[in-house]
């Protein structure tokens, strides 16, 4: 029997990463952060001095991406990379790199692989509508842009990087319109996904909702 997912999707700085984590530990299911294949495909491609806009040069290095995951840790051409994977500049630049045709074909298989027993939460944009369209539980997790603005302005503060709340407003305005407006697999809130808007909700308290909606399924 095909493993069970659990489909988290969401833009930019929705909170549906750390929720996803803690939905999968809480079940004990293998965790997909779907974003770090592209943002790892992108750091790979800017080592390799891959353009941004070379398709052809993306698709190739995606296809030849020599990565792990394992001991907490991001891993890519052996070297640990967990920090610089997760910086700005790489964030900001995985989601033209993610936009890309063939960059998404060549991660599909990549991604289909951490399907495995007992089971799987994946977050992304599209893990519900594209990679795991038969999971039985999908969720379009949100947060207003304002409230998703403070979110990762703290996170940037907390890591020592200087930034403005209005800088990050317009740039989490730009992602979503990439994001919603790309041809392959766009960011969108399908009829199959419950709608869980997070702005006024904890992470425990969001964690909670989804937890309750999948047991619920589990009963049935």
């Amino acid at each position: 029997m095909t493993a069970p997912v659990i489909a988290i999707d969401g833009p930019s700085a929705s909170g549906k990463g750390t929720v996803a984590q803690k939905v999968a530990e809480a079940l004990g299911f293998h965790y997909l952060d779907s974003g770090a294949l592209y943002r790892l495909a992108t750091l790979a491609a800017q080592k390799r001095g891959v353009a941004i806009d070379d398709a052809q040069g993306l698709e190739k290095v995606a296809r030849g991406l020599d990565v792990a995951f394992r001991e907490g840790a991001t891993w890519l051409d052996g070297v640990d990379v967990t920090q610089e994977v997760r910086t700005e500049a790489v964030s900001a630049a995985a989601s033209q790199v993610a936009a890309v045709p063939g960059v998404r074909v060549a991660l599909l298989e990549r991604q289909h692989g951490f399907r495995r027993p007992p089971g799987l939460v994946a977050d992304g944009r599209d893990m519900g509508s594209v990679v795991f369209p038969d999971a039985p539980l999908k969720v379009y997790l949100t947060a207003d842009v304002d409230a998703r603005a403070e979110r990762r302005y703290k996170q940037l503060m907390g890591k020592g990087m200087y930034a403005k709340i209005q800088d990050v407003v317009e740039e989490l305005r730009r992602r979503d319109e990439r994001d919603t407006s790309r041809v392959v697999a766009p960011l969108k809130h399908y009829p199959d996904a419950v709608f869980l808007d997070t702005t006024g909700l904890s992470v425990a308290q969001a964690v909670e909702r989804i937890l309750g909606w999948w047991r619920e399924r589990a009963s049935r």
